[in-house]
């Protein structure tokens, strides 16, 4: 059991301290933001950085949303399946590497079927260590469940904004369905999934008034994992190619960049001290030589290294130009215990869950 030091106390943020700090561009107030983050991530989670493991499994998909890549109107890219034994492969590689955790994604992906992925998550948890966490978008409620039967521990929907009006114009319903992705993280909760969700920061037609309220979302959630990163748009995709319009012209946009997307990472933490996460794939896209360092500084306390077998990884190409931890990288799947010593942290232990009123899960 791990308590929390004495001298710290959790600042309460209602949502106009948070649209202010949203707005804030001096430098030297930032600083102490920054440090309020970093000090609040200490006190909760403490100073280990827990690595999971990612494998992009397909990149199918039968969406169409305005931001993705993967959207099934992208014709110009070859799609992929991994197969059972490749998939533990991977798990086998984060064993190697010593990561607590192994992430599937995919598109909403139907050809993976629900009796075939509950296999490999009995065989991962039956040969392994690992925690089990899968993104694979809106599934039926009999698939999740049967998910979970089989041993998945986490499970990550981002619901990319909370205003809905945005939401639907950039997220078109499918298959007949509504999409509701409170609904369904309502019902990963009951189900006894840890729960992720998260957000892009700086989507086009995204106010300051409507991320601030995202954040305020995280905290009414009581979310185990966050997730945010800015925005990138993608050549082959509607937003990418700017033929797109917000759905109203009220509220001043949210800009995509680095600096924005710390704020969201320290105004996260603040609401939310013992959540999990992470320094992302997308803000280390902005800044390859210490995007990932500068978030663990400003509340952060995960990483996921991209252990996808290469001739898939460039596949998966939500956004162009994806930066991955991998052999050629300063933080390499090898080295990656020096580089988290060297900048003050150290790599977390055993699954990483969310810490529970200071304790370890």
């Amino acid at each position: 059991m791990r308590s929390t030091p004495s001298h710290h106390r959790d600042v309460e943020l209602h949502e106009t301290d948070i649209l202010a700090w949203l707005r804030e561009e001096d430098s030297a107030r930032l600083e102490k933001l920054w440090a309020l983050a970093d000090d609040t991530r200490r006190a909760h989670v403490g100073d280990e950085v827990h690595l999971r493991g990612l494998v992009e499994i397909s990149n199918h998909c039968i969406r169409d949303c305005g931001y993705c890549g993967l959207r099934a109107d992208n014709r110009g890219i070859a799609r992929y399946r991994m197969t059972s034994e490749e998939i533990l492969g991977c798990a086998a590689d984060a064993v190697r590497y010593g990561y607590g955790t192994v992430v599937m994604q995919a598109g909403e992906d139907y050809g993976i079927d629900t009796d075939w992925l509950a296999g490999i998550i009995r065989r991962i948890k039956a040969d392994t260590p690992l925690a089990v966490t899968l993104s694979l978008g809106e599934r039926p409620i009999e698939d999740l469940k049967a998910w979970r039967e089989a041993g998945a521990d986490r499970y990550l929907l981002r619901f990319e904004t909370s205003d809905r009006a945005l939401y639907q114009t950039i997220h078109p319903d499918a298959r007949g369905q509504v999409s509701d992705r409170f609904a369904i993280l309502a019902q990963l909760r009951r189900l006894g999934y840890e729960v992720g969700s998260g957000v892009m920061v700086g989507l086009p037609g995204q106010s300051y008034e409507s991320l601030a309220h995202d954040i305020c979302t995280f905290r009414a959630l009581d979310l185990d994992m966050i997730g945010v990163g800015p925005y990138i748009g993608h050549p082959e995709t509607p937003l990418g190619q700017g033929n797109w319009s917000p759905p109203r012209a009220d509220g001043e946009q949210v800009p995509n960049t680095e600096l924005m997307t710390y704020k969201v990472v320290a105004l996260t933490r603040l609401v939310c001290p013992e959540a999990n996460i992470p320094s992302t794939t997308a803000l280390a896209t902005l800044n390859r030589a210490e995007g990932r360092e500068l978030g663990l500084a400003r509340g952060a306390n995960v990483i996921m290294p991209n252990i996808t077998p290469p001739r898939y990884r460039r596949l998966y190409e939500i956004y162009p130009a994806k930066a991955c931890i991998d052999e050629t990288s300063p933080a390499s799947h090898t080295g990656i215990a020096a580089w988290l010593e060297a900048i003050g942290r150290k790599p977390g232990c055993g699954r990483g869950g969310r810490a529970h009123g200071g304790s370890r899960t």
